[in-house]
């Protein structure tokens, strides 16, 4: 603590506990006041400093900053973000300078593409793409950044706030059983193809749970609860959950290979992570079957339409797929409900039937 040459009371931070020894620390601090009592101003000078970071400075502060802060899934979500759009488009600007034009300007780039990879770069991720929806998400995450340098005084103001995001309308496409018949023959041409037998599996699980992506592109052995009929994740988008899984599934499920030499139930090549490339597999599965605006998260929507279809409640869907809600989370807390386990066993069998169904006709017929 010290007082500048206006004689206002300042605090200097020389760093964080641990960094320095309590030794450093004191030698520091001495030749601060040092600066101080010849007219100097420590405190404003790092606050100088720290206004001139650039956009890509800050956002790598923010991301050192949040990492023990949020999720792991939502850290490496910001950081594609960062990387793919945030950087290229405006990592130069100084941050302290951003103003709402020079957000909205970012928004409408990204969303008409300026920001596209053209080619895929290493790691696991796929090409970045541009889009109203990828543009939105980015303003609120850099607004999220803003807020952050905000509170340490990096900037005045939080420039994303007032920027009017690009509305983005939940897609609601689901699979007709004429399609998921269509579907199903389509894997298995993929299959007398070559293609990759795991992460056509994986689709095929997609389609059978319900679950999100990753849930189950991710997902380990030790997870799978099969004397409950369920999976118990330990964090998904949700937190921690209990999913129970129908009896179709749960086959499904044990029928694959490598549970004694791999930790994932769909591993990739070599085991040493879950299995990849199914993006891409699926797009071609969906070209076969002659499906159009269908990603894999439509099987997320037709395994609730089909669950609907059957007559169950949406207090029961929303069980199934693990949606927030206070009734089903203090319901659903710790074992699989019956209710949903029956439901999750009948759901799971006609999706099965109707993936190897050639007609509704003979999807009705075999009910």
């Amino acid at each position: 603590m010290y007082r500048n040459r206006d004689h206002r009371l300042r605090k200097y931070t020389i760093g964080p506990v641990g960094t320095l020894t309590p030794e450093e620390a004191k030698k520091e601090a001495k030749r601060r006041l040092g600066e101080a009592w010849q007219g100097g101003d420590p405190a404003s000078e790092k606050s100088a400093q720290r206004k001139a970071l650039t956009v890509s400075e800050l956002a790598d502060q923010y991301q050192e900053y949040a990492r023990d802060r949020i999720k792991p899934s939502t850290w490496l979500m910001n950081q594609s973000r960062i990387a793919c759009h945030v950087k290229p488009l405006i990592g130069n600007r100084k941050a302290a300078s951003l103003r709402i034009a020079d957000i909205e300007a970012l928004q409408r780039d990204i969303a008409d593409g300026k920001s596209v990879q053209r080619e895929k770069r290493d790691g696991r991720g796929g090409v970045a793409r541009g889009g109203k929806g990828v543009a939105a998400r980015t303003v609120t995450m850099l607004g999220t950044i803003l807020e952050y340098a905000r509170r340490e005084e990096i900037v005045k103001g939080n420039a994303a706030r007032g920027v009017k995001k690009y509305s983005t309308v939940k897609r609601m496409r689901f699979l007709s059983y004429d399609e998921l018949a269509a579907l199903g023959l389509a894997m298995d041409t993929a299959l007398r193809y070559g293609e990759n037998k795991v992460a056509i599996a994986a689709i095929k699980a997609l389609v059978l749970t319900g679950c999100r992506r990753q849930e189950i592109l991710d997902l380990p052995w030790a997870w799978l609860d099969i004397d409950r009929s369920c999976i118990r994740f330990e964090d998904t988008k949700t937190g921690a959950q209990i999913r129970p899984v129908g009896a179709a599934a749960l086959a499904h499920f044990l029928a694959q290979e490598g549970r004694v030499s791999t930790p994932w139930v769909f591993p990739a090549s070599g085991g040493r992570s879950g299995v990849v490339g199914v993006p891409r597999i699926f797009t071609w599965v969906c070209r076969e079957a002659n499906l159009d605006n269908v990603t894999l998260h439509t099987l997320r929507h037709t395994f609730a339409s089909v669950a609907a279809d059957l007559g169950y409640s949406e207090l029961i869907i929303a069980g199934l797929l693990g949606h927030r809600s206070g009734s089903v989370t203090a319901r659903y807390a710790h074992v699989p409900d019956k209710a949903l386990l029956s439901t999750a066993d009948s759901v799971s069998e006609r999706l099965e039937r109707a993936l190897s169904a050639v007609s509704v006709r003979a999807n009705i017929e075999a009910a």
